[in-house]
């Protein structure tokens, strides 16, 4: 018994042994392999230098392009319509012939009006001449003072009798001028509402067109009360803001144009004014209620450094971006007084010339190493 539990114990022995020994072995495998495995890549990323520059302060807002000047052409007579002399759509000058109204009826009323002016005319002549003759002869006494005071009062009738007749004629010709409508402004002309010989009248609400001024346009924005002090100070040093128009994707430049005024009161309801600018919208791009974003240039930070806004993170201490030096990123906090969609103003925490990452940031973290493209 003694012998065979003393080979189980020798046995189990050199079991544990052989456990413990595969054991080692394995982790030395192991470690050599993990020993051998190569160092991490360096990550990818872009980069930008911060620089020293210029930078314009915005206010941005939105705003609708409305057109200085919109008429509805209308006839000032009644008539039949003739003729219709512009295309839907069609850029058209000040006093360019629109329409045409039947005139005979205008025409006919003209030479009655002129008819009457001259019997009266002649009429007037006559009597004046009977006059002359009757002051000579009161004067020997052939006729009575009655007679001749009757004869400068018939000379008074015809005179007045013509004085109506030529504003009678002139009436006249005013009418038949009507009847052909030219534009009032220049601008665009829409879509006509009413065709060629229907009859019109000077108390049709609709009219025969509408004409939008297009050059110049303006654009009514609003500005948050708390802005206005910074626009009105602007204003006082007399030199034009500049106003940019963009597209409802801001993305797309529209116009330049110039500030011409903000209103005269705020809207209590909403807090706001509204401000009017103006563009020359040479190329048209501008259309009449078209929505559009705005940025009115208020002043110009000078000499500030600048870097990309894509470089700037933000976390629970504040804002900060990694600065790139020897291969390696490093967090650094910053301070920001102004910043737009591309690029910040940094006010502390950076230097002209510092690198920071501006593409990959999500991936990076204090110490590691990366590479770019190109040296910024």
């Amino acid at each position: 018994m003694k012998i065979t539990y003393f080979l189980n114990l020798k046995t189990l022995l050199l079991l544990a042994l052989l456990i413990v020994g595969a054991g080692w072995l394995v982790s030395s495998h192991l470690s050599g392999k993990h020993a051998e495995r190569p160092a991490a890549k360096a990550q990818p990323v872009r980069v930008a230098s911060a620089r020293m520059g210029n930078m314009d302060v915005f206010i941005r807002a939105l705003g609708t392009a409305t057109s200085p000047n919109t008429v509805t052409v209308r006839s000032r007579v009644d008539g039949q319509l003739m003729a219709l002399h512009f295309t839907e759509g069609q850029i058209v000058r000040q006093g360019d012939l629109l329409a045409e109204i039947d005139p005979r009826p205008y025409e006919v009323r003209l030479q009655q009006a002129l008819g009457n002016l001259a019997r009266n005319e002649a009429l007037l002549k006559d009597a004046e001449l009977d006059l002359e003759r009757y002051r000579k002869l009161i004067k020997e006494q052939s006729i009575s003072a009655q007679q001749l005071q009757s004869q400068e009062s018939l000379v008074g009738q015809v005179q007045g009798a013509v004085v109506t007749d030529r504003a009678a004629v002139a009436d006249a010709e005013l009418q038949l001028s009507y009847s052909r409508i030219t534009a009032p402004i220049p601008g665009r002309v829409g879509l006509k509402r009413v065709d060629v010989g229907n009859m019109i009248r000077s108390s049709d609400s609709d009219g025969i067109v509408v004409i939008t001024q297009i050059r110049p346009m303006h654009v009514i924005f609003t500005l948050v009360e708390r802005q206005i002090p910074e626009v009105i100070a602007a204003m006082r040093k007399g030199e034009p803001l500049t106003v940019e128009a963009w597209s409802q994707d801001n993305r797309t430049l529209l116009a330049t144009g110039e500030l011409l005024t903000i209103d005269n009161q705020i809207d209590t309801a909403t807090g706001t004014v509204r401000a009017s600018a103006t563009f020359a919208n040479d190329d048209r791009r501008l259309f009449p209620n078209q929505f559009v974003n705005t940025r009115l240039n208020v002043r110009t930070l000078e000499n500030v450094l600048i870097i990309p806004s894509s470089a700037v993170q933000r976390n629970n201490d504040g804002f900060f971006v990694y600065v790139v030096r020897d291969g390696k990123t490093r967090s650094q906090t910053i301070t920001s007084s102004y910043a737009t969609d591309t690029e910040t103003v940094v006010d502390t925490g950076l230097a002209a010339g510092d690198v920071v990452v501006t593409d990959g940031v999500d991936r990076l973290r204090d110490g590691m190493a990366v590479t770019y493209d190109q040296a910024p």
